[in-house]
C-alpha cells in the first residue's frame, strides 16, 4: 500500500517533473543562435524547427544516453579518402550544438562520391571523470549517389554505441 504524501514531498516531485518538462521543451524547441558549452566553445547555432537545414546534404546528431540527453560540445571531425596514396583528407572540425547536432557537415555541392569517416572525440566528451571503454569513435561510409542526402545518428554511452543511417 502507499503511504500518504506530504505537501512538502508533492512540491518537491512537481517542481522535479517541471524541470524535467522545461528540459525536454527546450530540446525540442530549438535556439536561434550559438551558445557557449561553459568551455569557451562555440557551438552551430540550430535552427528555428530544431531540424538540420534541408539544404545540408550530410548532417549527424549525437545522444548521451545515459542521460537521455543530446550530446552537446562533443568533438568531431569529416574526412574523405582522397588522391593515388588513399589518404583522409580533413573537410571539417567542429563541435555538436545544444541540440547535440551538427547540421551541415557539407555544404550544398561539395558531397562527392567516395569513402568518407565520421570522427567523434568521446574521450574528451567524458571528460568529467566518467570512465568510458572507447576513447574514440570512428563511423567510415561510403556515399555512392551524390544527390541523396545522409544522416548519421550516434546513441553514445560509456560502454556502448551504436550508429546507422538514418533519414
Amino acid at each position: 500500500m502507499a503511504r500518504p504524501v506530504d505537501r512538502a514531498e508533492a512540491e518537491a516531485m512537481t517542481s522535479g517533473a517541471a524541470s524535467r518538462l522545461r528540459r525536454l521543451q527546450g530540446h525540442l524547441g530549438a535556439s536561434e543562435a550559438s551558445e557557449d558549452t561553459g568551455t569557451g566553445l562555440q557551438l552551430p547555432a540550430t535552427q528555428g524547427s530544431g531540424m538540420e537545414p534541408p539544404s545540408s546534404p550530410l548532417t549527424t546528431h549525437v545522444l548521451d544516453t545515459t542521460s537521455g540527453l543530446p550530446a552537446r560540445g562533443l568533438s568531431l571531425s569529416l574526412s574523405r579518402l582522397e588522391g593515388q596514396g588513399q589518404q583522409w583528407m580533413e573537410l571539417r572540425k567542429s563541435y555538436t550544438n545544444t541540440e547535440g547536432r551538427y547540421p551541415g557537415l557539407l555544404e550544398p555541392g561539395q558531397m562527392k562520391g567516395g569513402t568518407y569517416k565520421l570522427f567523434f572525440d568521446t574521450e574528451g566528451y567524458w571528460k568529467q571523470g566518467q570512465e568510458s571503454f572507447y576513447p574514440y569513435v570512428e563511423v567510415v561510409f561510403t556515399i555512392t549517389n551524390e544527390t541523396q542526402r545522409f544522416h548519421m545518428p550516434l546513441l553514445l554511452s560509456p560502454w556502448s554505441y551504436t550508429t546507422y543511417r538514418g533519414s
